[in-house]
């Protein structure tokens, strides 16, 4: 009885946890509501890219490009949902058809035009260099020798790139602005090439402790981007709409309350219990999330991985074949590569679009199957081999002697492995950030975005997941006694 109740209880926990974390995914996302459409586009955007797209202090999206495409939406009346990725993975998105459309101070360049089609310009901006506050190179000759931050995929790379051979550094690649800031910060690299009216507005608020240097280089539009040869009507919308609300002025408004001289950072109490305070909403539904995918994508890895073990364990040379290619796949394939085919590469071709849970737990549970399976195997071929020839002797067959002698024994020795399987798939959770699941690794990403206060946040993610970690431990420590 007291077996059942534990079983019952750890259903229900997985329920309820399920059903909040899928409704914390949708809050995720940001709805515009106009007239009705026959269609909901997906839009990307980034979330780490001030003043153009960042979180507030409430968690709530916004900035230039986030205002601008809410007012064309409305004047056009189509509705949209955001979808949060890094640059180069939005880029991704829009060339798998994973989204429509992509809105993230995007360069309009002959390059990006040859794969992507383009609005007309609802920004013209260039790239400005900028180092340490206290750092004594004052021009692009000082640099020979160090190395220069840039975000894969901007502007700012091309343009490192291809000064780099004239002033004689090196080029350090990064997702995010804040990586690049905090990494000059931090002494690791000594320069920093972003777009300038991102650069400047990082340092004109405070919010970062750079200096710029030199003069703006490469003035080039910005553009709302679409796949080539796709949604033309999402591009008609977009020019349309950016017409009328141009005439109207609030086009200019909205420019004005992001770059105009009122502008100003949020003030953020950057100590350990301050970041605690004004974040725990986001850190605790980034929390919940964690929890909820793992548990489902675990789940789904015992089913899979018990059944591979077995065919791997089994008298079938056919099926031990294949079970042994799928570990050996799985196993041989890092688990970024794997989110990111099945995030990006099966929409590309089959045509058929998967969220980025649904994503991140099949490629969680593919991955932790292929551990869970060779857990059954080592657990089986653990048990003595007389065991198996005794069940013979007693006349019962393959198949009696493996669920009445050999499985109950070895399930035993398996689950010590089963828990540390559990615990890594977990911590694997972090590495969904790329193709936007907001986990708790994400939601510090988030916060260190709009806040530039690193040291402290990670601190917190950190005891965060050794705290969760700890307790779940110590649960399935308490289930395997209870098992066993």
């Amino acid at each position: 009885m007291k077996k059942v109740k534990t079983y019952r209880l750890i259903v229900a926990l997985f329920l309820v946890l399920s059903y909040i974390g899928l409704g914390n995914e949708k809050l995720g996302n940001v709805t515009v509501q106009a007239q009705p459409s026959e269609k909901v586009y997906s839009i990307v955007t980034d979330t780490s890219y001030a003043p153009f797209e960042f979180l507030d202090g409430e968690g709530n999206l916004i900035g230039i490009d986030i205002d601008l495409l809410a007012a064309i939406a409305e004047d056009q009346g189509f509705e949209y949902e955001l979808i949060k990725l890094p640059f180069s993975s939005g880029l991704q998105a829009i060339e798998s058809g994973q989204a429509d459309g992509m809105i993230a101070g995007m360069g309009i360049t002959d390059e990006r035009k040859d794969s992507f089609d383009f609005s007309d310009p609802y920004f013209q901006g260039g790239s400005m260099f900028a180092v340490a506050a206290d750092s004594e190179i004052e021009s692009l000759e000082d640099l020979k020798g160090y190395n220069v931050a840039v975000k894969i995929g901007t502007t700012g790379e091309a343009i490192a790139q291809g000064l780099s051979g004239e002033y004689g550094f090196g080029i350090t690649t990064f997702e995010d602005s804040v990586n690049m800031y905090q990494d000059v910060i931090a002494g690791n690299s000594h320069a920093v090439i972003e777009d300038a009216p991102v650069m400047q507005y990082a340092v004109n608020t405070g919010t970062v402790d750079l200096r710029l240097i030199g003069e703006e280089m490469e003035s080039i539009p910005f553009g709302f981007a679409v796949n080539k040869g796709n949604n033309s009507e999402l591009i008609e919308m977009f020019n349309a709409g950016l017409t009328n609300i141009q005439a109207s002025g609030e086009y200019d408004e909205i420019l004005a309350t992001y770059l105009g001289n009122e502008s100003s950072g949020e003030a953020v109490d950057s100590s350990f219990f301050g970041q605690i305070r004004q974040n725990w909403p986001a850190l605790s539904s980034g929390l919940v999330t964690t929890i909820w995918i793992t548990l489902v994508a675990f789940v789904l890895a015992m089913f899979i991985g018990i059944l591979i073990g077995l065919m791997r364990s089994g008298q079938s040379a056919v099926l031990s074949g294949i079970a042994l290619v799928y570990v050996d796949i799985m196993r041989g394939v890092p688990l970024l590569v794997l989110a990111f085919f099945i995030y990006f590469g099966i929409p590309q071709m089959t045509g058929i679009n998967l969220s980025a849970s649904v994503a991140g737990i099949l490629t969680l549970s593919l991955n932790a199957a292929a551990y869970v399976a060779e857990n059954v195997r080592g657990g089986i071929q653990a048990v003595a081999k007389g065991q198996a020839e005794a069940g013979r002797s007693l006349g019962l067959n393959y198949g009696k002697t493996m669920r009445r002698i050999i499985l109950p024994q070895a399930f035993k020795i398996m689950i010590p492995s089963f828990i540390n399987q559990f615990v890594i798939t977990l911590k694997d959770t972090s590495i969904l950030s790329v193709i936007g699941l907001v986990e708790l690794t994400q939601t510090g990403r988030i916060i260190i975005a709009r806040t530039y206060q690193s040291g402290n946040m990670w601190l917190i993610i950190g005891l965060m997941y050794i705290i969760l970690i700890t307790i779940l431990t110590k649960i399935s420590n308490r289930l395997e006694k209870e098992l066993v």
